[in-house]
């Protein structure tokens, strides 16, 4: 196998690193466990989480032995933000959290195959709940330097406004430090990985390790996404594109990947696709020379797709991208895959009562947006350019009838080949 530190830096994944040469030698030395720390701060992890996770799969790939960590502690005070006290969440909440978000990261790791790097899943909780207050001052707070806690950017920003920062954000590093104090103990961990923003974070428990224990362990933070139009990586105008299907769906979150820019693509692949650097570097090749085949864009959001939510979602939602624009069957999508492709087009929902008749085709084109008007939406008629569920409308005054309903609820719309849309019944 390719180095993988290597194929790290290819990948644009090391952003800092504490001695990256004397991580490379503990690796090919022997087994290194690596952890990655993961914060309840939300019902689901989200699209920027995937670093991470994709890169402690990628470490255990390489023979390394990942431990995810889910911060049941952490979580409970939140790390420091640049501008305001974060909102403290209860208790109860967080612990909901947790297992939701840990049911999220074990899909993409290897347990109990009997090799010696089997991942593990821990809760900062479990160590850091018992632990008095006393004990946490004597044993871990007296190797923490104060005019280093505050050198932090997070936390120097915060001293600097006139909101300040408090005493519970301020310790957020002690208990992240003791963190990895606590795994190196129990498990031997080396190694923590990180995104840039926490290499703050990532170094305090190092300098821990080395007060207390006398050892040299190693810190690695991957980059920080960007895209290149200068919006935040993993939101759309609908919010985060989340990992959990019941807050994006699975074609919404296929879609995201879909849509990439073809500025930002090749480096997505690099940071989130698994395919070999030849294989990444031909996409980038078709990119180049036929962008609008979108041959990358398709390639990386199949393989996220699978990975998050499984190849028979993913085959689902193929059929639905190809079907809502002529190229499948509606009738053969089920209920849930049609309503979550027709929420990421232009839609309206129209209500009519048992045996009611419907607005007409030329009303639903104008509500649904894809036409400016209902005279454009008869020229569009009139010129063969309009569809009702993939059919070509040739009478400006058809009516959709009971017949028409896909699910008994849904109309697909199109305008030419590209303007899809849709309509939802709703029965009064």
């Amino acid at each position: 196998m390719t180095d993988i530190l290597d194929d790290l830096e290819w990948r644009g994944l090391i952003a800092h690193s504490t001695d990256l040469d004397a991580l490379r030698k503990a690796i090919a030395d022997g087994q290194v466990t690596v952890y990655c720390g993961f914060d309840p701060t939300a019902a689901s992890l989200h699209a920027g989480n995937l670093v991470q996770i994709l890169t402690l799969r990628r470490l255990q790939q390489a023979g390394l032995r990942p431990i995810g960590l889910v911060g049941g502690a952490t979580g409970l005070i939140g790390d420091p933000k640049p501008t305001a006290e974060r909102a403290l969440n209860d208790r109860d909440v967080v612990a909901g959290w947790v297992e939701r978000i840990r049911a999220q990261i074990e899909p993409f790791l290897t347990f109990d195959s009997g090799a010696p790097n089997d991942a593990v899943m821990v809760n900062n909780l479990d160590w850091t709940a018992p632990m008095s207050a006393i004990d946490l001052l004597r044993d871990i707070g007296k190797h923490f330097r104060v005019n280093r806690m505050i050198a932090k950017d997070a936390v120097s920003r915060r001293l600097n406004s006139d909101q300040g920062i408090s005493y519970t954000e301020f310790s957020y590093q002690v208990l992240q430090g003791m963190d990895f104090l606590e795994l190196y103990r129990r498990y031997g961990c080396t190694m923590q990985t990180g995104g840039s923003d926490q290499w703050g974070n990532l170094t305090a428990g190092v300098d821990l390790i080395h007060r207390a224990e006398g050892a040299s362990v190693h810190a690695l933070a991957t980059s920080l996404v960007t895209k290149a139009d200068g919006t935040k990586f993993g939101k759309t105008e609908g919010g985060a594109t989340w990992l959990d299907p019941e807050l994006t769906s699975p074609y919404a979150f296929y879609q995201f990947w879909f849509n990439a820019d073809d500025r930002d693509i090749v480096g997505f692949l690099k940071l989130f696709s698994f395919r070999s650097r030849e294989e990444i570097e031909e996409l980038a090749r078709l990119t180049a020379e036929r962008p609008a085949a979108r041959a990358a864009q398709r390639a990386l959001a199949e393989e996220l797709t699978t990975l998050v939510h499984g190849a028979d979602e993913c085959e689902k939602v193929i059929a639905a991208s190809k079907a809502l624009f002529g190229q499948g069957d509606l009738a053969s999508l089920d209920e849930p895959t049609l309503g979550a492709a027709l929420a990421e087009v232009p839609s309206t929902r129209v209500t009519a009562g048992a045996g009611e008749a419907l607005p007409s085709l030329v009303d639903l084109f104008t509500a649904a947006e894809l036409t400016p008007s209902k005279s454009a939406a008869r020229r569009t008629v009139n010129e063969g350019g309009a569809y009702l569920n993939n059919a070509k409308v040739t009478d400006p005054d058809a009516v959709p009838g009971e017949a028409d309903l896909l699910h008994g609820r849904y109309l697909v719309l199109r305008r030419g080949k590209r303007t899809a849309g849709g309509v939802e019944v709703l029965r009064g």
